[in-house]
């Protein structure tokens, strides 16, 4: 069981989409990083995404590998300035839920759930990649059990 956590997939500027969809490249790496997902056997119970264009996109592409039973799922407090705190109160680590959002929102989370506090940063997620947390045995905290990110830099 875990909290899974994605930032989209490279989006496309603002003036070549007002949207900002996902661009070719980051539709290809969230393609490649589901993929290697499904193939470690990654079980996601439902994917929930901000609502925005590149993360919508984000998380199909996601549900096409790793085919949640609980599908998708529109919520609308992880847009990159929303509070965390109400969010993170709503963790479930035994629901096997992925959440795809924006930055700064998915970093100041994840530094809170594991240490309490907002900052500093303490795991820099990149475009399309995968973040997994598991609680601890016998603690509050979770900890960052792996992840999958589109390159190595």
């Amino acid at each position: 069981m875990a909290f899974y956590i994605v930032q989209h997939g490279i989006s496309l500027t603002k003036d070549l989409d007002p949207e900002k969809g996902l661009s070719p490249q980051g539709i290809e790496e969230v393609k490649k990083i589901a993929q290697v997902a499904q193939q470690y056997g990654v079980k996601v119970a439902k994917i929930e995404h901000s609502g925005k264009k590149r993360a919508r996109q984000t998380a199909k592409l996601l549900a096409t590998f790793l085919m949640p039973v609980l599908g998708l799922q529109e919520v609308v407090s992880i847009n990159p300035l929303d509070d965390i705190t109400a969010f993170a109160s709503q963790v479930d680590y035994k629901a096997n839920t992925m959440v795809v959002g924006h930055l700064p929102f998915l970093e100041r989370l994840i530094s809170f759930l594991i240490t309490g506090r907002q900052s500093p940063t303490v795991f820099k997620l990149q475009n399309g990649g995968i973040l997994c947390l598991d609680q601890i045995e016998n603690s509050d905290s979770p900890a960052i059990k792996w992840a999958l990110m589109p390159c190595v830099k």
